[in-house]
């Protein structure tokens, strides 16, 4: 890995709302990806009103990390499960990187996880059990309906790349925020 780049941009919430956030189509995506993937508490069905949470705050600060690969890791092919693995640890290091969104959050904001929640090994959701970290637990955008590839590419000017036939992509991009100054 060569270098971490933390980007980010602040945006009007009902500005965002209106043009990223389509909760039906999203929040089917993530249904469909937790049935091959397993459950998980950050991800719906939820037991609150999405658009009223989106309606709660007045601001969005987008916050991502852009994490470049150097030359040497972008030549090398790797094997299946060795490019599985490589991926499978920057999710890992995910749980760091929100460290950085939660010391923004207040009693008056709220932390937007970067892709779904990987605190436990295994999510509790998964046996019917609730949460084990509800305080620590935080949603995703994509997770609230926001589209995140185009939001990448709106605001911050990059597409979002993925890992194929054995080759990591020229970047990853994890995408978080806080939604800020409560109504």
């Amino acid at each position: 890995m060569s270098e971490i780049k933390k980007l980010s941009a602040d945006v009007d919430t009902d500005e965002y709302y209106n043009n990223y956030v389509d909760f039906e189509k999203f929040s089917k995506l993530c249904i469909e990806e937790q049935e091959e993937l397993g459950y998980n508490w950050s991800y719906p069905p939820f037991d609150f009103d999405v658009d009223e949470l989106w309606h709660s705050y007045n601001k969005l600060k987008l916050i991502a990390f852009k994490i470049e690969f150097s030359e040497e890791e972008l030549e090398h092919t790797f094997e299946e499960k060795e490019l599985e693995f490589i991926l499978k640890r920057f999710e890992r290091y995910k749980v760091r990187l929100i460290n950085d969104i939660y010391m923004l959050e207040d009693e008056n904001s709220l932390a937007l996880f970067l892709g779904k929640c990987n605190l436990c090994i295994k999510c509790t959701r998964e046996f019917g059990m609730p949460c084990k970290m509800p305080f620590k637990m935080r949603y995703p955008i994509e997770a609230l309906g926001g589209d995140v590839d185009k939001t990448v590419e709106d605001i911050f000017g990059y597409k979002i790349l993925y890992a194929h036939d054995g080759k990591l992509p020229e970047y990853l991009i994890f995408v978080g925020g806080v939604l800020y100054d409560k109504k």
